[in-house]
């Protein structure tokens, strides 16, 4: 993380899902936070105070009248210089105790008389899920400000199948990460390409590039966490698309390229980091081509650049482009930049990023041009998110 150590308290209530939070503890660590833990008793049935004392540094919380709190006000002093506060597991009965506003215990108290956010990530049966009770309750917490993390959807420690489980640590991490990000976009629509595209050859070959997709998937993130509506129109890739973002799945330029006119008149930001083929085959066979001895011939002909048709609309939207190049890359870059009129363009050797997950950038913008260092991609992308989102300000007060 960039910014200064931040604390969260990460409430752990009684369910099979909290063996889940010890690894959501370590995650928490790993990622720079400083984690304080708050059991219920009933948690304790599940899981050891004395595993999170070891994950964390910290002595576990459990009761209202703990006396290692001087003033007899843990309720009071845990909750304060906070950044938020994450209950993981939150089983049927806390959730509603929450939604009522009962104070009765250490965890509910805590809740009560915080004055930082309030995650929950719900962990209960299907059926305890979808009772009108719950749905009451949550609606309640919901018009409370209270943010609702999952539940997702599968196999239950009951041998069930539906909503109820947990979110696995990994994305309750990111969620709360994403909750962290500061929230330039707020309010705006954000139309994304990412990935490569995929001209047939036959009816088993075709002609693509190398691209992974990663960097476009990690900006989409990005703007989702600085609160932007975000479409994003992906060519084939093997990632997973952030779940809150609208995602179009196609294969090649052309399908890329209608679905990316039928909605860019609607967004205010529009950013092409997919690598598109140059070329697409004019005659493609409808099967399989056969082996033979001979040579093959295929007639190639240009795809349409998508970016370029983009910024020549009458109103265009705010446009970011992606130059990967193996040589001369500012040059190339500040050339493309000016050729399209875009306010921004990212450069990067395409021989370091492909398949990489760690790489440098280069914005360039009317105002010179602005090094990254090296870093991950999801760190690279809310560099991005957060320079694009100055110039747009700029440029719409």
């Amino acid at each position: 993380m960039e910014s200064h150590l931040k604390r969260v308290v990460l409430g752990v209530t009684g369910g099979v899902a909290a063996y889940k939070s010890a690894e959501l503890a370590r995650l928490l660590v790993k990622a720079g936070l400083d984690v304080q833990v708050v059991m219920t008793e009933a948690a304790g049935h599940f899981i050891g105070a004395a595993t999170f004392q070891a994950i964390t540094g910290h002595p576990v919380f459990t009761s209202l009248w703990d006396e290692r709190v001087d003033n007899g006000m843990a309720h009071i002093d845990l909750s304060r210089g906070v950044e938020a506060i994450l209950v993981a597991p939150a089983s049927a009965d806390f959730l509603a105790r929450l939604a009522q506003g009962r104070a009765d215990d250490l965890l509910t108290t805590l809740c009560l008389a915080r004055d930082c956010p309030l995650l929950v990530a719900p962990a209960m049966n299907r059926q305890m899920w979808e009772n009108p009770a719950t749905t009451r309750n949550m609606y309640q917490l919901g018009l409370d400000g209270v943010a609702l993390l999952g539940p997702d959807t599968g196999e239950q420690a009951c041998g069930e199948v539906g909503f109820g489980r947990m979110l696995e640590p990994e994305e309750l991490l990111d969620a709360l990460l994403a909750w962290f990000q500061p929230k330039r976009l707020r309010g705006l629509k954000v139309l994304m390409t990412a990935g490569p595209t995929y001209e047939a050859i036959d009816a088993v070959r075709g002609i693509t590039n190398r691209s992974s997709g990663k960097m476009g998937y990690a900006l989409a993130r990005a703007a989702l966490e600085a609160g932007a509506e975000v479409t994003l129109i992906s060519g084939p890739t093997g990632l997973k698309p952030p779940p809150d973002a609208e995602t179009i799945q196609v294969v090649s330029a052309q399908e890329m390229l209608e679905a990316v006119e039928a909605r860019v008149g609607e967004v205010d930001i529009f950013i092409a980091v997919a690598a598109v083929a140059d070329y697409y085959v004019l005659n493609p066979s409808d099967n399989k081509i056969k082996k033979d001895a001979h040579i093959l011939t295929l007639e190639l002909a240009p795809n349409p650049d998508i970016l370029a048709n983009v910024t020549a609309l009458p109103k265009p939207p705010f446009c970011v482009g992606f130059a990967a190049e193996s040589e001369n890359l500012e040059e190339y870059a500040e050339l493309k930049r000016k050729r399209k009129h875009l306010p921004l363009i990212v450069a990067n050797d395409a021989r370091e990023a492909i398949g990489s997950d760690r790489v440098q950038l280069v914005l360039m913008d009317d105002q010179g041009r602005h090094v990254l260092d090296t870093a991950d991609k999801l760190t690279q992308a809310r560099r991005i998110v957060a320079h694009l989102a100055d110039l747009y300000n700029q440029r719409y007060p």
